[in-house]
């Protein structure tokens, strides 16, 4: 699908309720399935990868009872072996978890997923789970994966990249392991799946970049699922950028972890305000007010920031494109490992808007205030992410553009064009 966007409205005004966060989602079903008894999830994501987390489970024999975002989960704690592979879709958070989960279980199963997924690295968990006795069969570390449940025990593991999917993958394996599993990360990457299990009585505890986990059996218990940041930063960049803008965002979640978009926002001397804040199941939510700024300055964003924004970092790029001077975003090379090579794929599109952007191994530099032309027809590549940072780059293009391939914006976000379209004025 082609969606058109053109700048036919004077200001985005209002105040959203942002979505449900994707990664909460994602736990809530998974970790709920491991626990025996009756967990009640709220405010549960529409996205297609939260679903792909539910619709796995479900054919490992959990049971659901779904009344529009709420979820009742029915679980013996025990999953069921699968009559057949187990579909993740697009989603790289189920299949990297479920790996985890299914390396400690008495019965033979397989990961597989689309052909955006079955191309990208699964070394990074197929590695430590080997090292605690995992039995993973896989095509060239890529997906499909074999699993045959083993007899697990901790070991300790360094992981050279600050990843919260190897993490939970990890950390997932260690409750069903003999012993202690010890993760340490460089840098600490989004906790949430640390908050949770320990919310649902995980014998785990965290000293900075270092988790311990033993083995556990989880309690059910009552989620209630926080606005998703991620989701959150397509409107904060578009407040940002868009002439007379200023618009309230509801109930987001604002863990330390996740919030590196608005330490950007703050460095690049950005109009936004945090207001009520409070705590929602051990994590912190707030309201966001942003406000058009005309004179954003440029930044250096390196080292511990990019775990806590490294999803926003399309969209922060189009940020960069519209402040005075030199941004330079490095030791982002992950981002070449996401449902598109997030680094060449942004450099290239937005460059075709007009932007003054060039790739480097592990980032990009943006130099800036640059003039958005427009015009043309820019592509998605079936990413998610892309898709939505062009949507906000066609908000102040001078002329229409066009977006190919818009509808992978469901992965994640299906009320996205509706809201939007709800705030312009």
């Amino acid at each position: 699908m082609k969606i058109s966007v053109k700048k036919n409205f004077k200001s985005l005004n209002g105040e959203i309720i942002v979505p449900p966060d994707k990664s909460l989602s994602h736990r809530a079903i998974l970790f709920s399935s491991l626990a025996s008894g009756k967990s009640v999830i709220k405010n549960f994501s529409s996205g297609k990868d939260p679903h792909s987390s539910l619709d796995v489970c479900r054919s490992l024999g959990v049971n659901f009872d779904i009344k529009d975002d709420r979820i009742v989960v029915n679980s013996s704690g025990k999953l069921a072996a699968p009559d057949k592979d187990l579909y993740c879709g697009n989603s790289g958070t189920t299949m990297r978890l479920m790996a985890g989960i299914l390396s400690g279980q008495s019965f033979l199963s397989v990961l597989c997923g689309d052909e955006s997924l079955s191309s990208r690295p699964m070394k990074r968990i197929i590695e430590p789970l080997k090292l605690m006795g995992a039995d993973i069969k896989s095509d060239n570390n890529r997906a499909p994966l074999e699993i045959k449940g083993s007899h697990l025990f901790g070991v300790t593991y360094n992981s050279a990249i600050s990843s919260a999917q190897v993490k939970s993958c990890v950390l997932l394996a260690g409750l069903h392991a003999e012993g202690e599993t010890v993760f340490s990360e460089p840098y600490l990457s989004r906790n949430h799946t640390e908050i949770m299990l320990k919310n649902m009585g995980a014998d785990i505890f965290s000293n900075g970049n270092t988790v311990h986990i033993k083995k556990s059996k989880l309690s059910p218990i009552e989620i209630e699922i926080s606005g998703d940041i991620s989701s959150t930063a397509y409107f904060i960049v578009a407040g940002l950028i868009v002439p007379n803008s200023q618009i309230v965002l509801k109930n987001v979640n604002i863990n330390p972890t996740r919030t590196g978009i608005l330490d950007v926002v703050k460095l690049m001397n950005g109009n936004i305000e945090i207001l009520d804040q409070r705590e929602v199941c051990s994590e912190p939510v707030a309201d966001i007010k942003v406000s058009y700024s005309q004179n954003l300055r440029s930044c250096t964003i390196s080292g511990d920031l990019i775990p806590k924004l490294i999803d926003e970092i399309p969209v922060i790029s189009l940020l960069a494109t519209q402040c005075d001077g030199q941004t330079i975003i490095s030791d982002a090379q992950d981002l070449r490992n996401k449902e598109s090579d997030r680094i060449s794929s942004t450099v290239s599109e937005l460059k075709k808007l007009g932007a003054d952007i060039e790739e480097t191994p592990d980032g990009m530099v943006i130099n800036g205030k640059s003039f958005l032309s427009g015009g043309i027809i820019v592509d998605s590549y079936r990413d998610h992410r892309l898709a939505m940072t062009l949507y906000v780059a066609g908000l102040i293009s001078q002329k229409e553009i066009s977006i190919k391939d818009f509808e992978w914006v469901n992965i994640s976000f299906p009320e996205f064009e509706r809201l939007f379209e709800n705030l312009k004025v």
